[in-house]
């Protein structure tokens, strides 16, 4: 049943696709166009087909119908100007068509396919309309009324120009009047009835001439074809008469000579056959007699190779039983030993089955497991990605309206300045001298100076001890806020004070190494 069930439904998929390709396969009647539209190939924007079939393919291509049955418009033309400036009216029918010429076809599928057949025909008798005016237009009363012919071609050949253009061809026209407001055609038609009358008129009188001639003539040859056909009626016949008695006369003669000949070769010929029986009737029992004794002996010879026959062919087929008996005694062990074979690779072919579905089905767990961890990785790696791309844009964003901040104050800080950069650069700096002078602080405050020792080598100095030169020249080291706002282009106030002289710096150091023990080694090297 498994195997029915795994077999079957390829068997259906198989089935389903045959049928969904058969659909898709369109055939085509003779009265019928199909529209393949969509993806055709090459630059045509639909192909067409007309007869046979073509197939459908789904999703890339779809199609319509354009029928090919015939369409009628009556046209009801009045006031047509002619080539004399003569108006007319031409009522007329035109029956049309969507053409089955190639080019043509493919302007019907442009412009037609999904119209009705009234808007088919509404679209075509304003063209036949206009058309229909242009050709009266082009010839005159006489043409139009005497050479209908031409004036059809002239129809046919600017009405079918413009239908072509829209997928459709003229199939017949049939002109039902010709009538002008001024009566011209009238006068015509008047005239050329009084003129057909009195050419009626004289063409009666010369044939009433000709018959009366006629009938005089006719009548004498009458009367001489009369006479001679009846001598050549008498002579015929007493010709035929003399031709009867001589033929009557010889074929008597003839049948008398032959009777006698038919009745000498008739005994003749009996005798012969009497003779030649009687021959034969000897000839005959004599073969009789010796066939009888040939047909005996050989009946009595065949006898005996029947028996003979009989006995091998016993003797052979009791051989062919024991060989035969034997053959299948061998074949049925064989079919026995094959049908075990059988049952055990089928054992084998399905535990293989089983093993392999198993390992598959690990497999395929193993993959799915594997999968979903790399992309529980990925997913991961992409939220990592995501949340620092947003931290970046955040303190993107921070420093940047820092920035505006800053650029706005700075800008508030300017005009607040008369438009002056350098006093607002001066206010900026004013704002940092604070930290400036912290930072000059912490670079010194932690200097423990009766921690300090200087070695000079017992020079001395004139300006003073070694260690208040080395006070003042640390102060020297240190920046002015004078000197600062002098680099950066800004005058400071003096009421922010001055960097004192070398003797103000001396005098601080003294004062500050008042009351400081000097180190042991100062001491031992004579250092005050």
């Amino acid at each position: 049943m498994t195997t029915l069930i795994f077999f079957g439904i390829p068997l259906l998929i198989v089935l389903a696709l045959l049928i969904f390709i058969a659909n898709q396969y369109k055939r085509c009647p003779s009265n019928r166009i199909i529209v393949v539209y969509g993806k055709t190939g090459g630059d045509k924007t639909a192909k067409c087909v007309h007869g046979g079939g073509t197939f459908i393919i789904p999703l890339i291509q779809d199609y319509g119908v354009l029928p090919l049955e015939p369409m009628t418009t009556d046209i009801d033309l009045k006031g047509a100007l002619s080539k004399g400036n003569i108006r007319v009216a031409v009522p007329s029918t035109f029956t049309f068509g969507i053409s089955t010429d190639e080019r043509i076809m493919i302007n019907a599928a442009e412009r037609l396919l999904g119209l009705s057949k009234a808007d088919i025909i509404t679209q075509a008798s304003d063209i036949i309309l206009g058309q229909l005016r242009l050709a009266i237009a082009t010839l005159t009363i006489e043409e139009i009324n005497q050479d209908r012919e031409k004036f059809l071609e002239q129809i046919n050949a600017n009405v079918n120009t413009e239908l072509n253009k829209i997928g459709l061809e003229i199939i017949n026209v049939n002109i039902k009047d010709i009538t002008d407001e001024s009566g011209y055609i009238d006068a015509i038609g008047k005239k050329a009835a009084a003129e057909a009358i009195n050419k009626a008129k004289v063409e009666v009188a010369q044939q009433e001439k000709l018959g009366a001639v006629g009938e005089a003539s006719a009548n004498k040859e009458k009367e001489v074809q009369v006479a001679e056909q009846t001598a050549q009626t008498l002579i015929g016949k007493t010709n035929a008469e003399k031709e009867q008695r001589v033929q009557t006369a010889n074929i008597n003669s003839t049948a008398v000579i032959g009777e006698a000949e038919a009745a000498k070769i008739r005994e003749v010929q009996v005798a012969e056959q009497q003779a030649l029986t009687a021959i034969g009737k000897t000839e005959a029992m004599k073969d009789q007699r010796i066939q009888t004794a040939n047909l005996e002996a050989q009946a009595v010879e065949g006898e005996n190779i029947a028996k003979a026959n009989i006995a091998d062919y016993n003797a052979t087929l009791a051989v062919k039983q024991a060989e035969a008996l034997k053959l299948g005694e061998v074949a049925k062990a064989n079919a026995e030993r094959d049908v075990l074979m059988a049952q055990k690779e089928q054992e084998e072919a399905r535990l293989k089955k089983e093993e392999l579905a198993r390992q598959e089905v690990e497999k395929l767990k193993i993959q799915v497991e594997a999968d979903a961890e790399a992309e529980r990785q990925r997913r991961i790696a992409l939220g990592e990605a995501d949340a620092i791309r947003a931290k970046y844009f955040a303190e993107a964003e921070g420093v940047k309206a820092v920035l505006e901040a800053k650029a706005k104050g700075y800008e508030e800080l300017v005009k607040i300045s008369n438009n002056r950069p350098e006093i607002a650069t001066s206010f900026l700096m004013i704002e940092k001298i604070e930290d400036i002078v912290a930072k000059q602080v912490d670079a010194i405050k932690n200097i423990k100076f009766d921690k300090i020792t200087v070695w000079d080598g017992g020079s001395g100095s004139a300006n003073g001890s070694t260690t208040a030169n080395f006070m003042r020249d640390l102060i020297k080291a240190l920046p002015a806020m004078h000197d600062l706002a002098h680099q950066a282009g800004v005058e400071l106030p003096q009421i922010l004070g001055k960097v004192a002289g070398e003797k103000e710096i001396e005098n601080s150091v003294a004062n500050v190494n008042t009351g400081v023990e000097k180190p042991s080694e100062m001491k031992d090297n004579g250092i005050e």
